[in-house]
C-alpha cells in the first residue's frame, strides 16, 4: 500500500495526504476516486496534457515513462525533468511514499 501526497500550486487548495492506496492504479485514477480536481481532456489515453503532473517523491514507486508520454510532456505547459502524465503514472505493486504536485489547473478554463 502506498502513501500519496497531492500537493497544488493553486493557492487556495491545501495539501492533501492519502493513506492505504493500492498499487496496479494510474495517479489519475486515484485522483478523481478521491474527488481531486486534475482534468483529463482525452479521457486518460496519453493523447494530451491536461493531467500534467510533477513528481516530487516516489518517481521509482512509477512505472517507467514511454517514449509517447515523453513527446506528450514536451508539449506540457512548463515541463520539468519531473514530469509525467497522470493519466500514465501506473503505481507499481510494493508500498512507499510519493509526493505529486499538480500544476495551477485554471489554465484550462478556456479549453
Amino acid at each position: 500500500m502506498y502513501t500519496i501526497k497531492f500537493k497544488f500550486e493553486q493557492k487556495d487548495l491545501a495539501p492533501l495526504t492519502l493513506t492505504d492506496v493500492q498499487d496496479g492504479q494510474s495517479l489519475l485514477e486515484i485522483a478523481l476516486t478521491n474527488d481531486i480536481e486534475l482534468h483529463h481532456n482525452c479521457g486518460g489515453v496519453c493523447a494530451c496534457t491536461t493531467c500534467h503532473l510533477y513528481i516530487e517523491k516516489g518517481m521509482e514507486h512509477i512505472d517507467e515513462i514511454s517514449d509517447r508520454e515523453e513527446d506528450f510532456i514536451d508539449r506540457a505547459v512548463n515541463p520539468r525533468l519531473n514530469s509525467r502524465l497522470g493519466c500514465q503514472s501506473l503505481l507499481l505493486e510494493g508500498e512507499g511514499e510519493i509526493e505529486v504536485t499538480i500544476p495551477d489547473q485554471t489554465q484550462f478554463l478556456g479549453e
